[in-house]
């Protein structure tokens, strides 16, 4: 009998900053912990397997992602910066112990992974990302009465990601 699948984590407009290229990635993110989430088999070997395949493209994933928000920062001039870049630092690093402890053989929990992805996505992006982004999304819609989308800017900020 095939496991049904399953959301950790919804997204919803709470979880939005109202910047189209940062809530498609932070919806992408949303996508992949549930993924994750949905490869949690209390059977070790497949959960080192599928951990091994997708680890390496969701930590690409996340710099590219995390150099997208940084340089939209400095280029709007959001105060917060070097706070938000520093969580972004240790969540690396966390993420990097991680990988570390994974690849010298401890004892890897991915339900335990997952769940710190989850906690990241409920305290990092729906409570930081939407406060540090806000004066963009105000200033936008007093302009526009729309929501934020970066067309030139989003091009120029993923060619200097890649």
């Amino acid at each position: 009998m095939e496991k049904e699948y399953s959301e950790l984590v919804k997204w919803s407009d709470n979880l939005s900053c109202g910047i189209k290229l940062l809530d498609d990635q932070h919806k992408g993110l949303v996508a992949l912990v549930n993924e994750m989430f949905n490869h949690v088999t209390s059977d070790e070997t497949q959960e080192h397997e599928y951990f091994n395949k997708v680890i390496q493209e969701a930590i690409k994933y996340v710099k590219i992602h995390f150099a997208t928000e940084e340089k939209l920062m400095l280029a709007a001039k959001i105060p917060g910066y070097i706070r938000h870049k520093k969580a972004h630092g240790r969540f690396i690093l966390t993420v990097l112990d991680n990988v570390y402890d994974y690849k010298i053989g401890k004892r890897f929990n991915l339900y335990k992974f997952t769940k710190f992805l989850k906690d990241w996505i409920l305290s990092h992006i729906a409570l930081m990302d939407k406060q540090d982004f806000e004066p963009i999304k105000n200033t936008t819609r007093a302009k526009n009465s729309r929501k934020f989308t970066f067309s030139g800017l989003q091009k120029h900020l993923f060619s200097l990601s890649l």
